[in-house]
C-alpha cells in the first residue's frame, strides 16, 4: 500500500534515507533530519510532499518531491528528488504506483510535468524510467556548499 507519510513515520523514513544513500555510495547523517523533515512536511506551505510504501508496520519505500519553477516554461513543475524501495520489495510494481501517484500530485498542484535525476551507473532505474517513457537529458549535477 502507497499513502501519505505520517509523523510516526518519520523515524522509519530516515532509516531508508540513510539506505537510498548507501545504495548510491553516498553518506548520510541523520541527526537533526526528523525535525527538518516535519517542518518541511508539514508546514501550511509544505515544501516537501512524501509518500511511502507499507506493509504492516514497516516502510518498504518512499519517492518524495518538490513543486519548482522553470523558468523556460514559464510554469510549475513537480521535481522528484528521491525514489527508493527497498531491496526486498523491487520488482512488484511499487516505483510505478509511486510515479502514478506522484503524477496525480503533479496534476493537484497545477504542474506541466515531472521531473528527476538519478545516477547514470544505476541501471536498473534507467531502464524502469525508459519503460515508463520517460525521456533524459545529459547533465552534470553541481553542488555548493554554503
Amino acid at each position: 500500500m502507497i499513502r501519505t507519510v505520517e509523523r510516526q513515520d518519520l523515524p522509519q523514513l530516515l532509516v531508508l534515507c540513510g539506505d537510498h544513500a548507501r545504495y548510491e555510495g553516498a553518506t548520510y547523517d541523520p541527526a537533526g533530519k526528523q525535525a527538518q523533515l516535519e517542518a518541511a512536511i508539514w508546514s501550511t506551505q509544505p515544501a516537501l510532499f512524501v509518500l511511502v510504501a507499507v506493509e504492516g508496520d514497516t516502510l518498504t519505500g518512499y519517492a518524495s518531491a518538490t513543486r519548482e519553477f522553470s523558468t523556460w516554461d514559464a510554469d510549475y513543475f513537480l521535481h522528484m528528488d528521491c525514489l527508493y524501495i527497498s531491496e526486498s520489495h523491487r520488482g512488484h510494481g511499487l516505483g510505478y504506483q509511486f510515479v502514478e501517484q506522484l503524477k496525480q500530485l503533479a496534476r493537484q498542484l497545477r504542474c506541466t510535468h515531472l521531473q528527476w535525476q538519478t545516477p547514470a551507473d544505476n541501471h536498473s532505474a534507467v531502464r524502469f524510467y525508459q519503460r515508463l517513457g520517460a525521456t533524459s537529458k545529459d547533465k552534470k549535477r553541481f553542488f555548493l556548499a554554503l
